[in-house]
């Protein structure tokens, strides 16, 4: 059995480039929907069935405009929402002292097994997550699926990919830390089974944003 699952990043949100802790309903800014625009010519040249996204507002509209060029409709999966952070801290400044200090506890919880800070997604959570939304795209009929989701979430499915069992917090914080990501940048994966292997995912292509012609930005 194959599969190929082609993971597009969002386009820049108005979050993004402001010193505030990002919210879901962040829309993209006129940068961000440009590179939507690229991601979407580039993805309607690709051959794929199925359109997946994450409903947060910035990947919605990345979705859309992958949908204007295919003509796929997106359907819209919690499952690759960006990781979750503490309610209490979405669209503050950074300036806001009861925030950031939210913000650098829930920072340890990702990387910190067991770790739980208010109502923000820790590590075991997000690994979770991964694996259910490997299983997800590994159980779908579809043999070649596009999914729009987010950087963080995104590093954390191909860190589950590359160490399996071997993914420990510190092993994340590295990863995340070492593997940049452009906005709409593609990577692949590839689900390969077949008579002398068990079936596994597999990273094909990671961060490639050739389209942007540009070096790309977080």
């Amino acid at each position: 059995m194959q599969k190929i699952v082609y993971f597009v990043r969002h386009g820049q949100s108005a979050d993004n480039v402001l010193p505030v802790f990002q919210s879901p309903d962040s829309p993209l800014n006129e940068k961000g929907k440009q590179q939507a625009e690229k991601i979407a010519d580039r993805v309607s040249r690709l051959s794929f069935e199925a359109l997946i996204a994450s409903p947060f507002q910035r990947a919605k509209e990345t979705a859309e405009a992958i949908q204007r060029v295919t003509g796929k409709t997106p359907e819209f999966s919690d499952l690759f929402v960006e990781r979750v952070k503490p309610t209490s801290i979405n669209g503050k400044p950074y300036t806001d002292k009861k925030a950031n200090t939210a913000w650098r506890e829930w920072e340890k919880s990702l990387y910190t097994p067991g770790m739980r800070v208010e109502d923000g997604e820790n590590f075991d959570d997000l690994v979770a997550r991964a694996d259910k939304a490997l299983a997800f795209l590994s159980d779908r009929r579809e043999k070649t699926l596009t999914v729009v989701t987010h950087g963080y979430f995104l590093r954390t499915i191909v860190a589950r990919v590359l160490l399996g069992d071997l993914l420990s917090g510190d092993a994340s914080r590295r990863f995340q830390k070492s593997a940049a990501m452009a906005n709409t940048g593609l990577s692949v994966l590839w689900y390969h089974g077949g008579f002398e292997e068990e079936s596994s995912w597999r990273l094909w292509t990671y961060n490639d944003h050739a389209h942007l012609g540009e070096s790309g930005s977080e």
